[in-house]
C-alpha cells in the first residue's frame, strides 16, 4: 500500500499549521481543540518548516514548568522533519516512524505538503490490507 492511497482512505480536511511566530500555548490548544497530536510549522501553509507535537510540549512544560508555553513555537519545533512522499510504502513510513520514534510525518510533493500521515493511519491502513489478505487466502483455500 502507499501513501496516496492511506491519504485517500482518511477524511482529511485542510493541513493544520501554525507559523513559527505562534505561541506554544496557541499550538496547543489548537492541538486540544483539533484533536490531533501533531501540528506543521509552517510561513505560508504549504511548505514544512518543522513540526510540533503534543509529546514536545509535555516534555518542555516537565523541564521547565508553564513558562515554555509563551515561547514561540520555532523554539520548540522539530526541524530535522522527516517527511515521506504520496508514492512511498507504507512500510517505508513504519520504519522511518519506528527508527526515529514519531508518530507523525508530513507527505510532500514537489515541495509542498499534501497532506500529513500519522503512526494510526499507517497501522490501521496496514491492518485492512492483512485482513484482505487473508481472506483472498482463505478464499483459495476453501474453493472460492
Amino acid at each position: 500500500m502507499q501513501v496516496h492511497q492511506i491519504l485517500r482512505s482518511k477524511t482529511q480536511g485542510p493541513i493544520i499549521t501554525v507559523p513559527p511566530s505562534s505561541t506554544v500555548a496557541d499550538a496547543a490548544r489548537l492541538l486540544a481543540e483539533r484533536r490531533i497530536g501533531a501540528v506543521i510549522v509552517s510561513d505560508d501553509g504549504a511548505k514544512p518548516l518543522g513540526i510540533l507535537s503534543e509529546r514536545d510540549i509535555v516534555r518542555d512544560v516537565g523541564r521547565r514548568g508553564a513558562g515554555c508555553l509563551t515561547d514561540k513555537v520555532e523554539a520548540l519545533m522539530t526541524r530535522n522533519l522527516v517527511s515521506c512522499g504520496p508514492d512511498d510504502s507504507a512500510d517505508s513510513v513504519l520504519e522511518k516512524m519506528t527508527a526515529g520514534r514519531f508518530r507523525h510525518m508530513p507527505v510532500v510533493k514537489d515541495g509542498k505538503m499534501v497532506g500529513i500521515i500519522s503512526i494510526g493511519d499507517v497501522v490501521a491502513a496496514r491492518l485492512s490490507e492483512l485482513a484482505m489478505e487473508k481472506d483472498a487466502l482463505a478464499g483459495m483455500i476453501m474453493g472460492n
